[in-house]
């Protein structure tokens, strides 16, 4: 569970803030580490990056560009998809700035100097470790229940740690507004927010803010994503659009109006999707022929064109099907602020957003509510 916590840190940022020109530099020096190599992850222009110093006379010195500040991971272990121990591994907030850090015995022992911003970073770690340990214990409890076939075992641990994950949410915007003028108050936001955005909630949390966070790059980002996420709501219209099918013919959403449709997010390659999709189908077969429909978006590539018609054949889905084939650039899922998938809207008949993210058995339930009147 560790290695889920140092990839989400890294996540966020890369996705929802912005880049600069401003450089960084970390100088190291290590008293009883034996190592010849550290290495730093971090994101640049939207993508990992992953860099090496070389340990000389028991320093090492990194440059780059920071961006706006960033949470990175610093290791005295090569990167790999083994979980590091925790000893190898201390996370810092990466700011414009010079910085220097000590480490002491291991190498998640540190001591950094002169910097607000990793002060308040590590205030905010300290606060969601006990977090992070029940997380482990959660993880362990499932697998055992699981491994013995307790569905019931099953669920309640499931419900615990979604309880666990409501509380740390919380923790994250008492953050953001107790300290708005922290270098990482944003960034603290921008977890509190996650990838479904309340913005009842959020936007009052983001207007708290220092102007110099609002009105930077990411807090100008972070911004628009408010804005979809305001436009998106249940009881918003639905935004129209144009996409071609997998004829190359355009489909409209608002060709559908005078039925119950859902637009359905969705990607060949996307493993929760196909797992997602014989509920889909299922819901298709049983109300399809009461006024029901689906309009699926995929965020295929245009070199995966086979992939995706595949996969639709093999998933029996046999409503229309629409894409650009820009992947993660379809422009319907940027405009309405698609950062991962499966999600879908339940749109009337009208137009409007009755339902948002119906999965599994809630949007058979969903559909049951509007026909059984």
């Amino acid at each position: 569970m560790k290695i889920f916590f140092f990839i989400l840190l890294l996540a966020i940022p890369a996705a929802s803030f912005a880049q600069s020109a401003d450089m960084f530099t970390i100088s190291g020096r290590l008293k009883n580490v034996r190592a010849e190599w550290i290495y730093i992850i971090y994101a640049s222009g939207g993508a990992q990056v992953i860099d090496s110093a070389k340990v000389s006379n028991g320093t090492y010195v990194f440059r780059g560009h920071a961006g706006e500040g960033q949470p990175v991971s610093l290791l005295d272990t090569r990167p790999s998809e083994v979980v590091p121990p925790a000893r190898d591994v201390t996370f810092i907030y990466l700011a414009p700035d010079s910085i220097s850090i000590g480490h002491v015995d291991s190498f998640s022992n540190t001591v950094i100097a002169g910097s607000v911003a990793n002060t308040d970073y590590k205030q905010l770690l300290d606060s969601l470790q006990p977090y992070n340990s029940r997380e482990i214990g959660l993880s362990s409890r499932y697998g055992t229940a699981q491994a013995a076939g307790d569905s019931a075992a099953m669920r309640s641990i499931t419900q615990q740690y979604l309880d666990m994950e409501a509380e740390k949410k919380a923790l994250l915007g008492v953050f953001a507004k107790e300290h708005p003028h922290s270098p990482i108050a944003l960034y603290a936001l921008s977890l509190y927010a996650g990838e479904m955005i309340d913005p009842e909630k959020v936007q009052p949390l983001f207007d708290g803010l220092s102007v110099a966070a609002r009105y930077s790059a990411s807090g100008k980002a972070f911004q628009d994503r408010l804005t979809i996420a305001e436009n998106t709501e249940v009881g918003k219209d639905a935004m129209d659009f144009t996409q071609n099918d997998t004829l190359g013919h355009p489909v409209s959403l608002s060709s559908f109006r005078g039925k119950y449709v859902l637009l359905d997010f969705w990607a060949s390659w996307c493993g929760p999707c196909r797992a997602e999709n014989p509920n889909v189908v299922k819901a298709y077969e049983k109300f399809h022929t009461k006024g029901f429909d689906i309009l699926s978006v995929s965020l295929d590539r245009s070199v995966d064109k086979e992939k995706w018609l595949k996969a639709i054949h093999d998933d029996r889905l046999s409503w229309t099907q629409v894409s650009d084939l820009g992947f993660w650039n379809n422009a319907v899922a940027r405009e309405y602020g698609i950062t991962s998938i499966p999600q879908n809207f339940l749109i009337d008949p009208q137009g409007k957003i009755i339902g948002k993210n119906l999965k599994g058995e809630e949007l058979e339930k969903k559909l049951d509510e509007i026909f059984s009147h």
